[in-house]
């Protein structure tokens, strides 16, 4: 093997060695951003938090909300926003996903529960409580965590938590569209928790 051969062969080799640690995933599972809930057990909603607890407003509606915190959440990650969805609704509401809760602007990684009631940190949406098939709660009522009521099965519980790079412009009672709107192109990462509640 001739000397120009075998320098360009080590040169080959030392770019080799380090375009691969260059090109190392940075996104591991371990760092990515995750969501736990101590009001979930085994995947299961406790019942507080929905239809069998004991706390409801003027409507009849649970309002006890979820604790929730946030591991691993990306450095510059300036605010978080929630929704919480109910897929499993369609059939018995007309033909669509019921929002139990949406708040946003969050700027700390942990919820206490029923801190949808009292916190004045964040705000809050309208949720599907607002709706014909919710009885037409008000805005103001219906601009809280709204909890699980599921009529006629065991329905899933899909808690979305984004964090974003940016406050968004809302405003308590905000509509959840324009969150959906806000949020276009500030997500920087994602985690959906989910768990169910009995009928």
């Amino acid at each position: 093997m001739n000397f120009k051969k075998t320098v360009l062969m080590c040169i080959a080799t030392i770019l080799g060695a380090a375009m691969l640690v260059g090109c190392q995933p940075t996104n591991k599972e371990e760092d990515k951003m995750i969501v736990t809930s101590a009001g979930l057990v085994n995947g299961v909603i406790e019942k507080k938090y929905g239809k069998y607890g004991e706390q409801f407003n003027e409507n009849g509606i649970p309002t006890y909300s979820l604790p929730l915190k946030i591991e691993n959440a990306p450095e510059n990650a300036k605010s978080y926003a929630i929704v919480l969805e109910d897929k499993d609704a369609f059939p018995v509401s007309g033909g669509f996903s019921w929002i139990h809760w949406t708040a946003a602007n969050i700027t700390r990684t942990e919820i206490m529960e029923n801190e949808s009631q009292t916190a004045t940190d964040f705000v809050q949406g309208v949720n599907s409580w607002t709706s014909i098939q919710g009885g037409n709660q008000s805005k103001d009522l219906s601009s809280f965590y709204g909890g699980m009521a599921p009529p006629d099965a065991p329905h899933l519980y899909e808690i979305h938590v984004y964090a974003l790079d940016t406050m968004l412009n809302l405003d308590n009672g905000f509509l959840y569209n324009d969150l959906y709107k806000q949020m276009d192109g500030h997500i920087l990462d994602q985690y959906t928790l989910k768990g169910t509640y009995s009928n």
